[in-house]
């Protein structure tokens, strides 16, 4: 195997600090994936209780499994933002700061008086990304959002669901995680256009015009079509091609999704191979008019087996695109995913453990990890306060006025 010419890459960012001012979800899930490569992630939590993603069920020894998994590896700071003192304790730090990653109402950090343009001007190299539902400028910035919200506007609900009944929302966070990596990516070249200009920049990081991003062909298509083309949600049949969608097996559901090139294997996995000349299957055009057929025809070859896995097996075999429905559960066990290190545990920081998506990339075929828990509320922010050069006295006066409510 040839020699690896990069560095671990889980040391790739070490040297970058990330002041983390976001919670919840769309944020977290960004700075987390920086914190993987190494960056040293400083989140800020405010007082009494931080980030209000902690106490969410499931939880173990008061600390949610949704916290532990998007901010393990971060340090926890707790400064009161409605504070002055703790205003200027940021903007003595802000110089030292690479990266801030915010996930707030558009508006309430320059409110805070920690809007871009001033912390730039105390250093003209910070990278500051803002994720937001709507944007930082235009007419909905202001609203709030979540990610159901944003799964509506972004024409993602439309999308889901029967033809003949309501649109449904997709069942995870994929607009607060697909926007966490859209600032994850937006942060990386960022970083890159700074080590090229010395400056720089906001990004603004939309959930819905990440999640829009991911429409690949019902935009243009209703435009290039002049709106003949409609497009609509499908159930469990993709519109466009036939056999496409998911299929009643055994004991559960299998997904199979055949282009003209993989047909072929299709009728010789079901051993019909005269169908390749039967009119209502022997085109593209054909299948789809026919797919009620077709999909009786798959179904009822799939009851002739006991289980999932023969009927996937003999798929696999003639080669037809195919794979099982499985549940969020059914991957913690499920041999592919622990083999491709896709799922992973990680420490709770009480001496157990659980399991938790794997980092998504490889980097020359291997993935970062790091052996970190996630912080208690405030555990870091004496540590962290006094690198930056504040004094105890002044730490401790922080720390008196930090015993209220939240800030907004």
């Amino acid at each position: 195997m040839e020699q690896r010419r990069g560095m671990d890459p889980a040391q790739m960012l070490e040297g970058v600090r990330v002041l983390d001012f976001t919670q919840y979800l769309a944020g977290p899930s960004c700075t987390r994936l920086l914190m993987e490569l190494g960056a040293d992630v400083i989140k800020v939590e405010l007082p009494p209780d931080g980030d209000p993603s902690r106490p969410i069920n499931p939880q173990r020894n008061g600390m949610s499994g949704l916290f532990a998994q998007q901010n393990r590896g971060k340090r926890s700071v707790v400064l009161d933002l409605r504070e002055p003192a703790s205003i200027d304790a940021i903007k003595r730090i802000i110089p030292r700061i690479d990266v801030v990653v915010e996930n707030g109402t558009p508006g309430l950090m320059d409110r805070r008086g920690l809007g871009y343009a001033e912390l730039s001007a105390l250093n003209p190299r910070l990278i500051m990304a803002s994720v937001s539902g709507f944007g930082q400028t235009g007419r909905y910035s202001h609203r709030p959002c979540f990610d159901f919200i944003a799964q509506g506007m972004a024409g993602l609900m439309h999308m889901t669901g029967e033809p003949d009944g309501p649109p449904y929302f997709v069942g995870i966070g994929v607009g607060d995680t697909n926007a966490g990596v859209h600032a994850f990516a937006g942060i990386g070249y960022a970083l890159y256009q700074r080590d090229r200009t010395g400056f720089g920049t906001h990004i603004d990081v939309s959930m819905i015009d990440a999640l829009l991003h991911m429409q690949e062909q019902s935009v243009n298509a209703a435009s290039i079509s002049g709106g003949t083309y409609v497009p609509m949600r499908q159930g469990r049949h993709y519109q466009p091609a036939s056999p496409a969608g998911t299929f009643k097996g055994p004991q559960g559901w299998i997904v199979i999704l055949c282009m003209p090139a993989q047909i072929d294997g299709l009728w010789a996995a079901l051993g019909r191979p005269e169908l390749a000349m039967d009119p209502n299957f022997a085109d593209y055009e054909a299948r789809i008019s026919n797919r009620a057929n077709l999909t009786e025809l798959i179904e009822t070859w799939m009851s002739t087996f006991s289980t999932d896995d023969e009927v996937l097996a003999v798929l696999e075999q003639h080669r037809v695109p195919s794979g099982p429905v499985l549940s969020p559960a059914d991957a913690i066990t499920h041999p592919w995913f622990i083999e491709q290190g896709s799922i992973r545990q990680i420490d709770d920081g009480e001496g157990g453990t659980f399991a938790v998506p794997g980092f998504p990339l490889r980097f020359d075929g291997i993935r970062p990890h790091r052996e970190v828990v996630a912080p208690k509320i405030g555990e870091h922010t004496r540590e962290v306060l006094a690198s930056f050069g504040l004094t105890p006295e002044e730490i401790d006066r922080l720390e008196s006025k930090d015993q209220g409510a939240p800030a907004d």
